[in-house]
């Protein structure tokens, strides 16, 4: 008996951590399937052993993107009057009117907006990137590689990216049944499901609610809750180095017990670098009372700019820059990729901090994998005085909601106390690691360690049905 083909479908960078990097690839051909990265990014699959066909000039539509933002704004407004909640506003950038080309771009989407605002006319603009896309040579370079390849089935690893919706499309018209994986935890109340596909696997009964909630042309036989890639590596060795060797390679001291400052980018958090300084602040503090700690500062990885540079300098004696693994290599802003070495780096630094201090991310979840807390920053320095006050916005969004407690979290909502609250956190993290077990429960499907089995599992249950 033939095996079944299964072209994965990597629109771009951040699918590969998922899929790429973890034990996916060889889970699939273990279980008897023909397993081939259908590939969007730069990166070079073969050089990891990997079967892939790379895309053969992935090249959308020019109004394709300007639609998606369309629908984007169309959506987060129905959100809104749906639910009656301004924060859906708050997931739209601002068009920009900078030049002649950006201010056409941005009338054409705020045509599309004013003319398809309603649900039926979401609906149609969503068919109309479509049939848009059936007309370009990019779609017919996916029909010949389908007719080809003659797949069972198509998962494409990310939700979001228009060039994904030519191969997805050429797909559906060969009959070849088709999934998308919503690949992050904020993603479905941001509108951000671009692709339209037979099925959607998502992280949890939480997603699969907002899913039915948010997109409700989708039905509940479509949603297949599986749990995500992105934690598996937390419960495995392989990825795991000693910490003496850790501290030797990146200069540690020994003595010391170090927590993690996990950066943001320019947009998300605009004053990142004074958050940075108001921590080591503190841990100088500490220090200076008879305490041995470090901080361990890991930029977001496609932050270059310079604006940590002179707190890293003013606090040597107490912060230790380790840069991500990425790598840029092209030259667009998305071709700057993880590799496989960065998720050994921040699996390491996880394993050997004690905590992480940052301004929302999911590296609350990261954490607690390790039994260990996370502090979300509570503050701003946006007024023009740059004086602290207290509230950070994005945690209005919605995602924070679903936080079953707020005490799954240490919240750092004035500089002056962090020195106190850190000391706090770090005597006793047991108070915020049973909220936030409940929450990673919530939010990802346990246990953490099996998604990719379970992923696999459903794509053969689905051929199955097919047929």
């Amino acid at each position: 008996m033939a095996k079944k083909k299964i072209l994965v479908v990597l629109p771009d960078g951040v699918s590969l951590r998922n899929f790429a990097y973890t034990s996916f690839y060889s889970l699939g051909i273990e279980k008897d399937f023909e397993v081939i990265f259908w590939n969007a990014t730069p990166f070079n699959l073969e050089s990891l052993g990997f079967k892939s066909i790379p895309f053969k000039n992935p090249r959308p539509h020019w109004l394709t993107d300007l639609q998606k933002a369309a629908v984007k704004k169309i959506e987060l407004h129905l959100y809104s009057k749906r639910n009656n909640d301004s924060i859906y506003y708050k997931y739209a950038f601002p068009l920009p009117y900078t030049s002649l080309k950006a201010s056409i771009k941005s009338f054409l989407i705020e045509f599309y907006t004013k003319w398809f605002s309603s649900e039926k006319g979401m609906l149609r603009l969503r068919e109309k990137m479509m049939q848009r896309e059936q007309k370009t040579d990019y779609f017919q370079d996916c029909l010949a590689v389908l007719k080809r390849e003659k797949p069972d089935f198509i998962f494409c690893a990310s939700q979001r990216s228009v060039v994904a919706i030519a191969p997805l499309k050429a797909a559906q018209d060969l009959g070849i049944p088709t999934a998308s994986f919503i690949f992050s935890w904020d993603n479905v109340p941001k509108a951000t499901t671009v692709v339209t596909t037979d099925y959607y696997f998502v992280w949890s009964e939480h997603m699969k609610r907002e899913l039915l909630q948010y997109q409700q042309y989708i039905t509940p036989e479509q949603i297949q809750v599986t749990g995500t890639p992105q934690f598996e590596n937390h419960f495995t060795s392989e990825l795991l180095e000693t910490k003496e060797a850790f501290y030797t390679t990146y200069g540690l001291d020994p003595t010391k017990e170090y927590i993690c400052f996990s950066g943001d980018d320019v947009t998300t958090s605009p004053t990142d670098e004074l958050y940075l300084r108001d921590v080591a602040k503190a841990v100088r503090q500490l220090n200076e009372k008879g305490a041995n700690l470090g901080v361990i500062f890991r930029r977001c990885p496609v932050d270059f700019s310079d604006r940590y540079d002179p707190f890293l300098e003013a606090y040597r004696d107490v912060i230790v820059p380790i840069v991500p693994a990425w790598e840029k290599i092209g030259e667009q802003w998305n071709t700057i990729l993880p590799t496989k070495a960065d998720l050994k780096l921040q699996t390491n630094i996880i394993a050997h901090t004690a905590a992480v201090v940052n301004l929302g991310s999911s590296m609350v979840f990261d954490y607690v994998a390790y039994n260990k807390p996370c502090a979300f920053i509570n503050y701003n320095y946006l007024n023009p005085s740059r004086k602290a006050e207290e509230g950070v916005y994005v945690y209005d969004y919605v995602h924070f909601r679903s936080m079953p407690s707020k005490e799954a979290v240490v919240w750092f909502s004035n500089p002056e106390s962090i020195a106190e609250d850190l000391m706090q956190m770090l005597k006793t993290p047991n108070e915020t690691i049973v909220a936030a077990k409940k929450w990673f429960e919530k939010i990802n499907l346990h246990p953490p360690q099996d998604a990719s089995k379970r992923i696999w599992n459903t794509i053969e249950h689905l051929i199955m049905k097919s047929k």
